[in-house]
C-alpha cells in the first residue's frame, strides 16, 4: 500500500466490525404498503452521524431496495456512520403492490418523504435495532443517493421541482439534512431532455437546482451516457453541480459508467463498468467528504482528496465553488 492510500485510510480511521438490522417497519398513514428500512451501524460508539441512502431504480429485482448498495452502506458503517436504507415504493420488490397506487410509476413526492418519515421516527428505528438506543447523533444527518436516488437527494437538499400533474413548485427540503452525496444523479430538462425515456418520465426534467443551497458532493462518471434521457453526453450527470448554489463539489470519475463501478451491489451482473478499486475509492471519498461536512475541521476530506485523486494514477478530479 502507498504511503499516500495509507494516509488517506487512517484519516477515516480503522474500519471496525458492522452491525446490520432488516427489516425495521414503520407504519405510515396512507403509504399503500409499510415503509421498510435496513440500519447498518458500526458495532460500538455513540453520537454517530446518520447518512440517509436513497436507492435508484435499476433492472435487478433486489438491488433497488434495501438490500442494494451494500459496497457503500458497510464501508460507510465501517467508518462510524449509520446508515438507513429505506425500500421506496419505486422499488421492483413492491411492484405488484404498488402499480396502481397514486404516485406510480415514480413515486417522486413518496421518496422523499420516506426519508422525512424515517428522520420522524428516528428514535422508534433506535429502539428496534438490539442494542441501538441513544446511539444515534439526530444533529449531524446527510442523504446519498444514486440515478433517481440522486433525483431524491436533490429535492431533500433543496431543489424545486415543477409538478407535471399540477404545474405547481414543490419544495420538499428537509431542513434535518445538513449536506448530501448525489451520485450519478439526472440533470437538467427542457430542450436536452430528448431521448426515448423523457416522455415517459418527465418529472425527471422537471428540478430546479437553482434553490439546492445545502452543500453536497456530486459525483459524476465521464462515460456515463444516459442516451435514454439526453443526448448531452456526460456533462448532464454534473447539472446538479453546475446548475445549483455554492457550496458545491464535482468529483468527476474517470472511465466510470451510470454504475460508477459497481456500488449497487458486490459482484453485480448489471454493472457495466466492474471496476471494485473505484467503488472502494468512491467509498472512501464520499465517506471522507460527510465526515468533514459533518465534523468542521476534521481532515478526511482533503487527505483523501490528496490520496486518490492526485498523482500518476487519479481515479478522478475535483473542483468546488
Amino acid at each position: 500500500m502507498s504511503t499516500a492510500t495509507a494516509t488517506g485510510t487512517d484519516a477515516l480511521g480503522a474500519p471496525v466490525p458492522v452491525l446490520s438490522f432488516s427489516p425495521v417497519v414503520l407504519s405510515v398513514p396512507g403509504r399503500p404498503v409499510d415503509l421498510e428500512v435496513r440500519v447498518s451501524a458500526p458495532a460500538t460508539g455513540t453520537g454517530l452521524p446518520v447518512i440517509l441512502l436513497s436507492h435508484g431504480h435499476g433492472p435487478s429485482n433486489n438491488l433497488s431496495s434495501l438490500n442494494g448498495y451494500a459496497p457503500l452502506a458497510d464501508f460507510w458503517a465501517a467508518h462510524g456512520f449509520v446508515v438507513v436504507q429505506p425500500t421506496h415504493l419505486t422499488s421492483r420488490t413492491l411492484s405488484h403492490l404498488v402499480a396502481d397506487a397514486p404516485g406510480a410509476p415514480d413515486f417522486w413526492r413518496s421518496r422523499a418523504e420516506d426519508m422525512t418519515h424515517i428522520l420522524d421516527r428516528l428514535d422508534a428505528i433506535e429502539r428496534a435495532v438490539p442494542g441501538f438506543a441513544g446511539r444515534i447523533d439526530p444533529t449531524k444527518v446527510a442523504v446519498a443517493g444514486h440515478s433517481l436516488g440522486g433525483f431524491t437527494a436533490a429535492l431533500l437538499l433543496g431543489a424545486g421541482l415543477d409538478d407535471p400533474g399540477t404545474g405547481s413548485v414543490v419544495h420538499l427540503v428537509e431542513p434535518r439534512i445538513r449536506t448530501g452525496v448525489l451520485l450519478a444523479a439526472p440533470g437538467r430538462g427542457g430542450e436536452v431532455l430528448n431521448g426515448p425515456m423523457a416522455e415517459q418520465w418527465p418529472v425527471i426534467g422537471a428540478v430546479d437546482f437553482s434553490t439546492m443551497t445545502a452543500p453536497a458532493l456530486v459525483v459524476a462518471g465521464d462515460k456515463d451516457d444516459s442516451r435514454h434521457f439526453t443526448d448531452m453526453g456526460p456533462d448532464w450527470h454534473a447539472d446538479p453541480y453546475t446548475l445549483a448554489p455554492g457550496p458545491k463539489t464535482l468529483l468527476t470519475l474517470f472511465d466510470a459508467e451510470h454504475g460508477l463501478g459497481g456500488i449497487a451491489g458486490y459482484d453485480a451482473a448489471e454493472t457495466t463498468d466492474e471496476n471494485p478499486g473505484r467503488v472502494a475509492a468512491l467509498a472512501r471519498l464520499t465517506a471522507a467528504y460527510l465526515s468533514t461536512r459533518l465534523h468542521p475541521g476534521d481532515a478526511a476530506w482533503p487527505t483523501a482528496c490528496e490520496a486518490l485523486t492526485t498523482g500518476p494514477d487519479p481515479v478522478g478530479r475535483v473542483e468546488s465553488k
